[in-house]
């Protein structure tokens, strides 16, 4: 009942807050939309720690939290499903996911889904819609660590819900430094369904895909740059898929 994760949060808050979610998650993927999920047995294949998912990102919440309930049903013996009793009696919680900090202290709902595994960070970027130019956080990059150490964790290469941006290269630096299993996890339907937030339905019956695709297979010692070049490849965001959707 009291047991932690290695931010101190309590592992009993996580997995109330993410049933109280469930009904609300599972009406929206599974039953008011339409779910095209491939390569969910991968979850049960992979170590339970230092796996890293990249992924494209389509809206702030509803693709973070179709990919978590989709994980937790394939953890369930659910693989590439949406349902709600699986999910809400056995949530999965050995994950994390990284997020602009300013993001996940914008309202109530954002700072409830911080407690479901939030790596919140300082985008050395950009700050309350203003482009800003700062150095990079070490309390930041330790607590990714710190997560991928404990479990598995998701990140947007990216940083931005806008299509074809060039990935920010602290993801390589992450992948580079760390060394950890890195899974490519390609999202689609999101922006025609839901708002940029992710949290209001913009049209119904848009199908909602989910891919997840075999780890890459990463020279550690090859350059940052060429690191990145790789994973933007593998979601499928750098320029030579332009267009092609």
């Amino acid at each position: 009942m009291l047991e932690k994760n290695v931010f101190g949060q309590y592992i009993f808050l996580k997995k109330a807050i993410m049933r109280m979610a469930s009904p609300f998650t599972y009406m929206r993927f599974g039953v008011i939309n339409k779910n095209e999920i491939t390569g969910a047995e991968l979850y049960n294949e992979l170590p339970s720690k230092n796996v890293l998912f990249v992924s494209n990102h389509q809206t702030y919440f509803a693709d973070v939290a179709y990919m978590i309930h989709a994980m937790g049903n394939a953890k369930t013996g659910k693989p590439n499903q949406i349902t709600f009793w699986d999910f809400f009696l056995r949530p999965y919680t050995n994950f994390y996911y990284v997020a602009a900090a300013e993001t996940m202290d914008s309202g109530i709902i954002p700072k409830l889904f911080k407690l479901t595994g939030s790596i919140s960070i300082k985008r050395t970027w950009r700050e309350a819609g203003e482009n800003i130019q700062r150095e990079v956080d070490k309390n930041d990059t330790e607590s990714i660590e710190k997560a991928l150490k404990s479990g598995w964790v998701i990140t947007f290469p990216q940083g931005t819900t806008k299509p074809y941006v060039p990935g920010r290269k602290g993801t390589a630096h992450i992948i580079k430094n760390y060394k950890p299993i890195v899974v490519p996890v390609v999202v689609d339907g999101f922006r025609r369904a839901f708002d940029k937030k992710g949290l209001l339905i913009k049209k119904k019956g848009s199908t909602l895909k989910l891919t997840i695709k075999k780890p890459l297979d990463i020279n550690y010692d090859d350059s940052v740059e060429d690191i990145l070049e790789q994973v933007m490849d593998a979601i499928e965001q750098s320029p030579k898929f332009q267009g092609t959707v």
